[in-house]
């Protein structure tokens, strides 16, 4: 049950705290922008879940849930249910002016997912191993850029 997802939990063990604020309440704003939106909802809690967790914090799972957040929003703005990410951006690019760069740099982070430490795919030998700094930067990314398109792009 992610109902009751610690949040705080996820920020308690950075040091920064003008950084954590920060963080913090894109995170918190991204959850309640979300709201409406169940599967957005639930990948991004799942990702603080498992980013959070003391005991046993799982940052690959962490990060697929947090991209999943959002391929899913892009696919809601996009209104192409059976899209990837990629063409979910491309369409919202198309029909809504998204620059090309910024379209690009969530691309390229959904291919880090792809290709690294076996965040989507199998694990490999040699694939490097994802902690929690590259957790946290997907994390963070994902929920800036998910309250940034629903608040561009939702019309709903």
């Amino acid at each position: 049950n992610y109902s009751k997802f610690p949040i705080q939990e996820l920020f308690n063990v950075v040091n920064n705290l003008k950084a954590v604020d920060g963080m913090k309440r894109e995170v918190e704003e991204a959850i309640k922008n979300t709201d409406k939106y169940n599967s957005v909802n639930q990948h991004l809690k799942v990702a603080i879940s498992l980013f959070s967790n003391k005991q046993k914090p799982d940052y690959r799972n962490s990060i697929k849930e947090s991209i999943s957040a959002v391929e899913s929003i892009c696919k809601i703005i996009a209104r192409k249910e059976d899209a990837t990410l990629y063409d979910a951006l491309k369409e919202i690019e198309t029909k809504h002016a998204i620059h090309k760069a910024l379209k690009n740099s969530f691309t390229s982070l959904y291919g880090f997912t792809s290709g690294a430490g076996g965040i989507r795919h199998a694990l490999l030998e040699n694939d490097i191993i994802v902690g929690f700094e590259e957790a946290k930067l997907i994390l963070v990314s994902s929920s800036a850029f998910i309250n940034f398109l629903i608040s561009k792009y939702d019309t709903n």
